[in-house]
């Protein structure tokens, strides 16, 4: 792929901070609508909270991690950054993963599950050990997104462990 124009990278950048932010902005109001479910007496405010947060799962936290993702790559390959030649890009890119796989598909889950119990069982939904398993789940899964998040901004900003050596392809040298 051809190198990003200066004016490009910054666009392309100024997207994917904002991508990342939306991520983690619907990740903090995923914590605090959890924390707020956990905490009401109200069959309304429970089965709102748990609705929102499917709400969420499914457009802005979905479109923002696509957004990053693409985004990022994009950045990668367009630049002088490269997709391997980095320790801080490689860990960039594994915690991606997981935060793909939480905030797309955990969340989605999680909180269809809990729409679908409470929507039901109302607030008997608080008692029942599935929802209980579930609402354990969400909790982790919300953690562990959080703790990713803020381990990639912190990543991007101080770049640590610098570039990889470079690999050849003549193996190791022999003595005769």
């Amino acid at each position: 792929m051809a190198r990003l124009t200066v004016s490009a990278k910054k666009g392309m950048l100024l997207l994917h901070i904002l991508f990342a932010s939306i991520m983690l902005g619907s990740t903090v109001v995923v914590l605090i609508l959890s924390i707020t479910a956990m905490n009401t007496t109200s069959h309304e405010v429970l089965r709102s909270c748990y609705t929102v947060m499917h709400l969420l799962s499914r457009t802005s936290m979905r479109a923002s991690t696509i957004g990053t993702t693409v985004t990022g790559i994009a950045l990668s390959v367009g630049t002088h950054w490269g997709l391997f030649r980095y320790y801080w890009i490689m860990l960039k890119e594994a915690l991606t993963v997981l935060a793909i796989g939480i905030g797309t598909v955990g969340f989605y889950v999680w909180t269809l599950k809990g729409v679908t119990v409470v929507s039901t069982e109302g607030m008997d939904a608080l008692r029942h050990t599935e929802f209980m398993v579930n609402e354990a789940q969400l909790g982790i899964g919300i953690v562990l997104q959080l703790m990713s998040l803020v381990i990639l901004f912190a990543v991007s900003v101080f770049k640590p462990w610098g570039k990889r050596k470079e690999l050849t392809t003549a193996g190791p040298a022999t003595k005769s």
